[in-house]
């Protein structure tokens, strides 16, 4: 009889425990989307009554009611445009190679401790490895193409971890299928392993994608220049982007350029957005016609 009173004792408690665990990460996430929602709020409050069509296609201005975002727009498309044609092949490439390719060994081991180290290095010094190779070493100057390289080089450790990790979920049994019907590897690879890991490459991809574009550190140390009265029109032209500007607007003490910094922030957001959008539509397109 005792025991059956201590065990429903015992009972009580861990129901207990679980729903005080229950409480903790229900107020994690609470806190979480309280905040988010505070910030938006705030920042659409104060920028939303600027954020016009006459906005999005001015240039910026020293003066506030003609002030636009058009050259950082467009100097935000083409840097995320050039970094992901430079890292998404590189990236993907080399979580294929390390995953498919190498036997594991001392030199495998060495590379995978490296990446992962270099994923969390801080941006800032990316930016130092980009002045000294792409603007004065390789002499591309303070351009779009120098700046989406150091930018490729920000986001490939994280491209190729989450493109490993995806890799590596996809079941041995369906490449030992496919090696039983004959295929060689790169068959194997191209059409099995590859659209089974789709979906997790893309969510790593869009992440990398993500912080690429809201990063600033990187291309004001290579030279970004903060005001740019033009569009580019080629890889080789200087340009700013979007982070720049709205660090521009925010740090001058007149309240209207403050004003307009949260106008560019919501901008900032949309494309951010949109691009998360747009691979979560892939992804599940992916998904549904995962073997």
């Amino acid at each position: 009889m005792s025991g059956l009173v201590l065990s429903k004792g015992s009972v009580a408690k861990r129901r207990h425990a679980d729903r005080i665990f229950y409480l903790l990460c229900l107020a994690s996430t609470l806190v979480g989307v309280v905040l988010l929602a505070t910030l938006l709020i705030a920042v659409y409050q104060q920028g939303a009554k600027w954020l016009t069509l006459k906005f999005l296609t001015s240039f910026p201005s020293r003066f506030p009611a003609e002030a636009g975002i058009k050259s950082a727009l467009y100097g935000s498309v083409w840097n995320i445009l050039l970094t992901a044609a430079f890292a998404l092949p590189i990236g993907i490439g080399a979580a294929i190679y390390l995953e498919e390719y190498p036997k594991r060994g001392r030199l495998s081991s060495f590379i995978e401790v490296n990446i992962a180290n270099l994923a969390g290095v801080p941006s800032i010094v990316y930016g130092i490895l980009g002045l000294a190779i792409f603007v004065r070493t390789m002499m591309l100057g303070r351009s779009v193409l120098a700046g989406a390289l150091t930018m490729a080089l920000l986001i490939l450790p994280v491209i190729i971890i989450s493109a490993r990790e995806a890799i590596r979920a996809v079941p041995s049994s369906i490449r030992m299928a496919a090696f039983a019907l004959g295929a060689t590897r790169w068959q194997t690879i191209w059409s099995h392993v590859l659209p089974s890991a789709l979906p997790g490459i893309l969510t790593g991809v869009i992440l990398s994608l993500s912080r690429a574009i809201g990063e600033t550190a990187p291309l004001i140390m290579i030279g970004a220049f903060a005001y740019v009265a033009f569009v580019p029109a080629g890889p080789m032209d200087k340009f700013t982007v979007l982070p720049i500007q709205i660090y521009n607007w925010a740090s001058r003490p007149q309240e209207d350029f403050r004003a307009l910094a949260a106008a560019g922030i919501i901008v900032l957001l949309a494309v951010l957005l949109s691009m998360n959008a747009a691979a979560v539509v892939i992804r599940q397109r992916f998904q549904r016609f995962r073997p």
